[in-house]
């Protein structure tokens, strides 16, 4: 597929200037909206992690595609009516904001399963709508969430603001690196930083992401046009 080809060259090339290993950041395509069989045609071409934002969507995807062994991340709001299912067919969830939220994941995440894989959504920015937790309260929600039992944390993820400026791009990505430095300065606790989308990519490897949330770049433009966690 070419535009994943094109994905990953924007990736080398970005990895590149910023001296980083490109192997060290992880493309998750970010398949709200698309079939089973879009899913499967990117799977061919070795993409093995899937973003999902809707539970009821993604559950018939993630059984259909069950025999393919891909890594599913929740990426959309979390809800908590919505934790059991999310706890039990995922293997990360991306946007837990609130102790609340860990707690009942840990607690419905099947003994058979590994620990879920869990990021702090971290609010960076004015917009309200899009959730997170605020800076000053990330330190004891990493403690809290770290004792966890069922969970394994693994970083922070952010929905900054759109920008169409690198510089401004790079600023909101910043923002999030050095709340993650200043809270885990040794980066064992707080390993992966889940960042940039289609539209900024570039400037958030510039400034660490391990986890890119690709839709667009990847399998075309979507009908609808809401705020998402991954575009």
């Amino acid at each position: 597929m070419e535009n994943l080809q094109k994905v990953r060259q924007r990736l080398a090339d970005a990895a590149a200037h910023h001296h980083r290993s490109v192997d060290s950041i992880t493309v998750l395509a970010v398949s709200k909206g698309q079939t089973a069989a879009a899913i499967a045609a990117v799977a061919d071409l070795g993409v093995t992690h899937f973003g999902e934002n809707y539970l009821q969507e993604a559950l018939p995807k993630i059984a259909t595609l069950a025999p393919r062994q891909l890594c599913w991340h929740f990426i959309g709001q979390l809800q908590s009516n919505k934790t059991r299912a999310v706890a039990e067919h995922f293997d990360w969830v991306h946007t837990v904001d609130r102790l609340k939220l860990a707690e009942r994941l840990s607690a419905q995440r099947p003994f058979h399963a590994p620990p879920l894989r869990v990021c702090l959504q971290v609010r960076i920015g004015p917009e309200l709508s899009k959730g997170g937790a605020e800076p000053d309260t990330l330190e004891a929600l990493v403690d809290a969430v770290r004792s966890l039992p069922r969970l394994q944390l693994r970083g922070l993820m952010c929905l900054p603001p759109a920008e169409a400026d690198f510089a401004a791009q790079r600023r909101w990505f910043a923002e999030l690196r050095e709340l993650r430095d200043r809270v885990d300065p040794d980066r064992l606790r707080l390993p992966d930083l889940s960042m940039g989308m289609s539209g900024d990519l570039e400037a958030a490897v510039a400034e660490g992401a391990t986890v890119v949330r690709i839709g667009t770049a990847i399998f075309g433009p979507r009908a609808s046009a809401r705020v998402e966690s991954g575009a």
